[in-house]
Formats: C-alpha cells, structure tokens, sequence
C-alpha cells in the first residue's frame, strides 16, 4: 500500500476514527487504525468492544494512489506524527516486514504494524429503510437528555439512553433513578416497524461530537444488537444495552396542585449563586419556597452560612410550597431549555418536580425532591 495526501484531509479523518481508540484494550492489534486504500478511495476504520467507526475518503481527495492494500497502524502514533508533520503533504507506505513509512521532504519515520489478519472482521450494516433525521436536530435530542443517565454500572440499564420510535413518534428517555429526562417529538417520516433501542449513553455521546454540519441528514439502522449511524463520510456503529427499559410513563402524573410560571434564565441563576455553599456537598440540597408571587432559593452551611435568593414568579395555580432538591440536577435540567421561561409543576412537598418549556411540550425534565427533616 503507497499513496500520497494532503496532511489536514487525513488528520480529520484520523480525528473521528481515533474516538473509537480506547487505552482498555488488551489486544494489542485493537489498539491500531486499519487503512484500506482502495481505486475509489481510502477506508479508515477502529474498534473497541463498543464501538466501530469507519471514515472514507474519495480518490478525489488523495493527491497520489501508487498501490492499493491494508496495513493496521498504532492509532496513537500515527495521530500523533501526523498532527505534527511541518508540511501540507504526507506518504504512507507499507514496506516488506510488518513496517509502514511516513514521510514528507524533510522527515521520515518507521512504525512497525499489525497483522492484518488479526483486526476484527466488523460488519457494518445498513438498513434498506433507515430512520433519517436532521444531524442538528438529532444533536438536541441528545444533548436535551443523555445528561440524566446513571453513571452506576450496578444500573447497566440506566446508564444508556431509550430511543423509541412508533409510526409518526420518536421519544428519547434518559433516567438516573432520581431524575428524568424525556423528549417526545413527531417524526416526519412513517415506519412499519417499531424501534426500542437501549444506546449507552457515552457511546451516543462520542457520536454527536463528531457532528460539524447540523443541517445534514443522520440515517440510522437499528438491530437487534447493535445500531448504525451514517453521517456524511462516516459510519459509526455501537453496541446496545441488553434488557427491558423501565416504563417511565407512571411517573409523570397528569394532574397537578401548584403551578408557576417564571424566566429561565433568572431562576437558574440564583440557584447557581445559591449553590455556592453546597458545592462541595455530595447532594447539593438547596430549598425552594413560595410567597405568593415570590420565589426564595436559600442554601445553608454550619460551617460557612447562609445564601438567600428571592426572584418574582407568575402564580398559574395551587398555594405556596417549600421543597428541596438537588442544585446541579435542577442546573443541569434547565441548560436544556431553550425558551426564555419555563414552567415548574408540584404535587407536595415529596411528589416529583416536573419542568417544561411555556412554548412547547415536547420535553420534559423531572427531578425528585430530598427530604430535609
């Protein structure tokens, strides 16, 4: 294998293969990138026991292809070499005796490489009728939710994300046990066949990094243990969680007692001035009270003091309420509106917290309170 491309062009693809690059394998060819350099062009690939990612670069973007083939090279090195190569163009040759040259006019290095042979045989799959989403749309989706899974491997369940999609719906859910976040939304296109997939949520997360262009289009095929994403030049695959995601339905109520209306932005800040005593704290418990229209966030520590933060809220319905909770769920919660206010809905002092945008339902952040007494 011998071709000649420009540095920048195949740094960019050795930048998404490379998260797929993890310092836990054991199997040392794992470790490595497997370049296929083909007439049409040149196929970067890397595995973990999660995730596959292959990139493709069109022989239009390859200034030379001398001889096609495979080779597998440390991923960590040859990012590395080529990240900070002096000029714009670089050779990548395969030589007799598991060895790979890289050069440009004034450097050269030798690297030996992997036993082809011993890279995984990964199929990646698409589906004749992929699921087709907007990348920046399916971005929000994410981001609005994957924040509230478990980072418990005791929960294996729970630390992966609920895709679910059913003719015109697609619903995301992520829970932690303690809180909730959900979006449901109407999905443009109708399918036959009903999706409920469990995507580990650092997984999914590793996947909408590498989104750039928020106006292209995500198709995604979905199997029974696995799921595949394309988008533009590039394929990612993740493995999926095994078992049947809790019903989290029974647990946002349809009726409720006390209502308020209040700006988002205000109400997140005085919970973060608020929160500057309890940081250290491992529940990060601040008190929420009502006056009639008035909202006061207090904080208190016996060894620093006490923060009281009062800010005026619009009274939909219900009396006045004093609860407690956690401050970086309900700041984490909040970051994933977008609206100028929200509303907050209560059933008690120990029923859960329910927040949503004034200008659309479409997702839900649910947050359970802490007894203080």
């Amino acid at each position: 294998m011998k071709l000649k491309i420009n540095k920048d062009i195949l740094l960019e693809n050795l930048n998404y293969v490379g998260r797929a690059l993890s310092n836990r394998n054991i199997i040392p060819v794992i470790n490595g990138i497997l370049f296929e350099l083909t007439e049409e062009g040149l196929y970067l690939t890397a595995a973990d026991n999660e995730i596959t990612i292959k990139s493709f670069i069109s022989k239009d973007d390859i200034k030379e292809i001398y001889n096609i083939g495979k080779v597998v090279i440390y991923g960590k090195y040859i990012l590395d070499i080529v990240r900070k190569l002096p000029t714009d163009e670089v050779d990548i040759e395969e030589i007799d005796g598991g060895k790979v040259v890289i050069s440009t006019p004034t450097s050269k290095y030798n690297l030996n490489s992997f036993d082809v042979s011993e890279f995984p045989n990964i199929k990646m799959e698409e589906s004749p009728n992929p699921v087709k989403l907007t990348a920046g749309y399916f971005k929000d989706i994410i981001e609005q939710t994957v924040f509230a899974t478990s980072t418990q491997e005791s929960k294996p369940l729970l630390t992966g994300i609920n895709l679910k999609i059913q003719a015109h719906t697609l619903e995301c859910v992520a829970t932690d046990s303690y809180r909730l976040a959900k979006k449901v939304i109407n999905y443009g296109s109708n399918t036959d066949e009903n999706i409920n997939l469990v995507i580990p949520a650092k997984n999914i997360n590793e996947f909408i990094r590498l989104i750039e262009s928020e106006e292209e289009e995500i198709a995604m095929s979905a199997f029974s243990n696995k799921v595949l994403f394309k988008y533009r030049n590039i394929l990612f695959q993740s493995s999926l969680l095994n078992g049947t995601y809790p019903n989290t339905d029974q647990l946002v109520p349809s009726e409720f007692e006390i209502i308020y209306k209040l700006n988002l932005d205000e109400f997140y800040n005085i919970i973060d001035r608020a929160s500057i005593l309890v940081q250290s704290k491992e529940k990060n418990i601040i008190s929420l009270e009502t006056k009639e229209n008035k909202l006061v966030i207090t904080s208190s520590s016996p060894e620093i003091g006490k923060i009281e933060e009062v800010m005026d809220i619009e009274v939909i319905k219900g009396e006045n309420i004093r609860i407690s909770f956690s401050s970086r769920y309900m700041m984490e919660a909040l970051r994933s509106f977008k609206s100028k206010e929200v509303t907050l809905y209560f059933n008690g002092e120990i029923k859960p917290i329910i927040i949503r945008e004034n200008d659309n339902s479409d997702l839900l952040q649910l947050i359970l309170p802490i007894k203080t007494y």
